[in-house]
């Protein structure tokens, strides 16, 4: 009965909170937001601060509400406002990281440079991608109804079959960082594309850098 209580009344405390601070604009970008979304925001908040009061221990219940509504506001509002949320603290967090966060639809690309993840030649990841990789994991726990794509690219020096190969392994080594650290292995993919796809040209060195890269595309997933 305590349980239920609690549930309700951090639910309304939310729901107040999220009425008077995001009725018509989206506080993660700011931009107007559609009262349907909105209505969704709210509900799933209410939801989600329920669930995350009753599924957290008693001295845990107030911090459960909080992550719960937001999570729940951010699902509750539709798939464009779920994937805005993860944008957000996605930028908040990688600030400086030295990857860049894009946005494509109700795709999040983060490009992760070579100078980031690998040293020349290398498989293994440096000590700056884990904590990148960090911060990615923080955030697809919070949002598990989110699938992670896993791209890696090589410029187009050297073979063709051993550019393949490397930036397969190099993908897997990102896709199975996440893994390790408890983002469910049904949520991550990881694909080597080789010199496919560059973003720069590979006859200028600044070019070919450029085109050294691990790609994260995170995509709503079919039942989100």
């Amino acid at each position: 009965m305590c349980v239920k209580r609690s549930s309700f009344l951090a639910g309304g405390l939310i729901a107040t909170m999220l009425v008077s601070g995001c009725q018509v604009t989206n506080p993660y970008t700011n931009e107007s937001q559609n009262a349907k979304a909105t209505n969704g925001a709210l509900i799933g908040a209410i939801a989600g601060a329920a669930i995350g009061v009753a599924s957290s221990s008693k001295n845990d219940r107030g911090k459960g509400a909080l992550i719960g509504a937001a999570s729940g506001a951010a699902l509750g509002g539709g798939i464009g406002y779920y994937m805005d949320v993860q944008e957000a603290e996605l930028r908040k967090l990688l600030q400086s990281s030295g990857v860049s966060v894009t946005r494509s639809g109700d795709n999040i690309i983060l490009n992760m440079p070579n100078d980031v993840t690998f040293g020349v030649d290398q498989t293994d990841l440096s000590q700056r991608a884990q904590q990148v990789l960090n911060s990615v994991v923080l955030v697809a726990l919070e949002y598990d109804e989110t699938k992670l794509n896993v791209m890696g690219y090589t410029d187009s020096s050297g073979a063709e079959s051993y550019n393949l190969r490397l930036s397969q392994v190099r993908a897997s080594e990102v896709a199975n960082y996440l893994t390790n650290h408890k983002v469910p292995a049904q949520r991550v993919a990881s694909h080597g594309m080789g010199e496919s796809k560059p973003i720069a040209s590979n006859q200028t060195k600044q070019g070919r850098a450029e085109n050294r890269r691990v790609e994260i595309i995170l995509s709503p997933m079919p039942n989100a």
